[in-house]
């Protein structure tokens, strides 16, 4: 009876147990996203696990926990094999794309496009644009023979990113679990990966504007390669579309005394901290260079980004670098055009600071020292290199001072925000402790000051009462996105500019209105989406909108078109702003007392610092 009992209990736990087993390892190995080989091989042990374990099954106890103890040592080891890998990404989405008969031939080369699938637009892609030392300004690169521009170039070097950790950002997104067993490798990286990517229109116009568009990333992260800045959809409509990768982190933005003297001792120019940038106007110099060659206009250039990248607009319209390369400017999600900046920008004695922390960490006395570790272990610095800051060269005055004395480089300007930009930001901050309505204010007190956190939570009563979770993101939204737009719309307008301002309040299934939710639908890259389920008509048709309102803007400077709802200029600091959502039209800005509040605070901060 008792050997009964025993086989029924077998029979009932272990299948039970089996399947939770299975459960597990699909999820873990769905997140991780690493290459399906390993995937049919811990299946192919489960199932040989579970025949061995019923086998077992009379066996003696320390027989049966051998088979659990090979099950986990195995799949352990599974587990660490199964990394996401790191490949050379093809700029063709289908097989075997046909090459363009005679290869593009540019100032420093030669280099080999391919078509789209319905040869409506040329690609070439993987350009170098420059070489670069570590930590010295880029020069110009040449080479010989064709390159082969059917594959991006690496992604400049930056820390490895972790797929399980990527899939759970992407869970909580998409508030669920959409099982894609499709792997997706990582995109190579390297030291340089100074490069950047032409979308062009398969015609013989010439003088076609063009968009040279600067990825976003914290200034640590991302790539020029990107699925939703792919640059189709915009040739298609008859734009020039330039992609760029530039360096990031401790290599784009490390900044030392040392390397400021000797950058002056060697081009002239006492430069540290703003490599990053640097690449960016010598690629900026490098399209006006080489336009008529791929048939663009290098007097209608129009600069954009998101982001950090967005910050970076905002820096290229500050320095002179930058004068007269490009005409207009486009910026989502990050501005450096505020008296006091909240993020990607810091004071050359914070940057100094955190150099020579770095040095300790590394056990180096001198930069030469340095500039021998390996790059994939530098990356991997424990300190923040995701600000850039005031040089002298790169940077002669903060970007605020530079649009109070009128000396900004763009002519038109179209810049926005979404309505849960902090989201991403704030939410893990406090992962383990929900904001509510008892810590909230020692929470706002942590970033602002008494007087303003106080002030905050009594414009805000009803809405903390309600739901202080929401409500203190929204703040951080405005603090650190919507005010430094609203600042950068009104200095733009205060110097003659025409100013275009939106609101992107579109709700989906995926991003939605977080943090670089807008960019699929700007680009015109919904279609190649892997997240189709999070979409649906009225996404597509939002999609159209935007594009042709950003494409409108690259050719004349100004979104309004044919068809379109009209996207009135913005004319004051009070006026209202564009809704591109489910509604798209000019809405009221109800967040101008939040901005009385904290301009407010900015100023005592900056009376302190000085």
């Amino acid at each position: 009876m008792e050997k009964k009992n025993k086989h029924l209990f077998f029979w009932i736990a272990f299948p039970i147990g089996w399947t939770i087993i299975l459960t597990f390892i699909i999820f873990y190995f769905d997140l991780a996203n690493g290459p399906l080989i390993w995937f049919i091989l811990e299946l192919t042990l489960l199932v040989a696990f579970f025949l061995i374990r019923v086998l077992f099954r009379d066996k003696k106890k320390w027989m049966r926990l051998l088979t659990w103890v090979g099950f986990v040592f195995t799949t352990i080891a599974i587990m660490s094999f199964n990394q996401t890998p790191y490949r050379k990404k093809s700029a063709a989405y289908y097989k075997n794309p046909e090459l363009i008969a005679e290869p593009l031939q540019l100032n420093q080369g030669k280099v080999q496009g391919f078509y789209n699938e319905d040869k409506s637009v040329q690609v070439y892609a993987g350009i170098p644009y420059a070489q670069a030392e570590r930590w010295k300004e880029p020069k110009e690169y040449t080479w010989e023979g064709t390159l082969d521009g059917r594959y991006f170039g690496a992604r400049s070097m930056q820390p490895k990113s972790s797929s399980l950790m990527n899939s759970l950002v992407d869970m909580y997104s998409e508030g669920g679990w959409h099982p894609n067993f499709k792997m997706q490798p990582h995109q190579d990286r390297e030291e340089g990966g100074l490069y950047l990517n032409i979308w062009k229109p398969n015609t013989a116009d010439t003088n076609l504007p063009i968009l040279f568009y600067v990825h976003g990333g914290s200034l640590t992260t991302g790539s020029g390669a990107d699925d939703n800045i792919n640059g189709e959809t915009m040739a298609k409509h008859g734009v020039i579309m330039i992609t760029i990768q530039y360096r990031l982190g401790i290599f784009g933005y490390f900044a030392h005394p040392d390397l400021k003297q000797e950058a002056l001792n060697e081009t002239g120019h006492a430069t540290t901290g703003n490599y990053g940038l640097l690449d960016q106007v010598f690629a900026l110099k490098w399209v006006n260079d080489n336009a008529d060659k791929f048939g663009g206009d290098k007097n209608n250039i129009t600069i954009a980004g998101e982001s950090a990248g967005s910050s970076s607009i905002s820096a290229l319209c500050s320095t002179p670098l930058a004068k007269n390369l490009f005409k207009n400017a486009i910026g989502e999600s990050s501005s450096l055009v505020i008296r006091k900046v909240p993020h990607t920008y810091r004071t050359e004695k914070e940057a100094y600071e955190t150099s020579e922390k770095i040095l300790k960490e590394f056990k180096c006395s001198t930069i030469n020292e340095l500039r021998k570790i390996k790059a994939e272990k530098l990356v991997e610095t424990s300190y923040s290199n995701s600000a850039m800051m005031l040089d002298g060269y790169a940077l002669t005055k903060d970007p605020y001072q530079v649009y109070k004395d009128g000396e900004n480089n763009e002519q038109a300007l179209l810049n926005g925000y979404n309505v849960k930009e902090a989201d991403a930001f704030v939410v893990p901050m406090y992962l383990l402790s929900p904001t509510n309505k008892k810590n909230i204010t020692d929470r706002l007190i942590n970033t602002f000051d008494k007087e303003c956190a106080n002030q905050i939570c009594a414009l805000y009563k009803d809405e903390i009462d309600k739901d202080a979770f929401n409500t203190f993101n929204e703040i951080f939204t405005v603090y650190w996105f919507v005010l430094p737009h609203h600042s950068w719309s009104n200095m733009a307008r205060a110097n003659g500019l025409d100013v275009y301002r939106y609101q992107f309040t579109k709700e989906n299934g995926y991003y939605g209105t977080y943090h670089s939710g807008e960019i699929v639908y700007a680009y015109g890259n919904l279609h190649l989406s892997d997240k189709q389920f999070a979409y649906d008509k009225n996404d597509y048709q939002l999609e159209k909108t935007m594009t042709n309102y950003w494409v409108n803007f690259v050719k004349t400077g100004n979104p309004n078109g044919e068809g379109l709802p009209a996207w009135n200029k913005y004319s004051s600091d009070t006026d209202k702003v564009m809704e591109l959502g489910s509604h798209v039209g000019p809405i009221e800005d109800k967040y101008l007392a939040l901005y009385d509040i904290i301009d407010a605070f900015l100023l005592r901060q900056i009376e302190q610092d000085n």
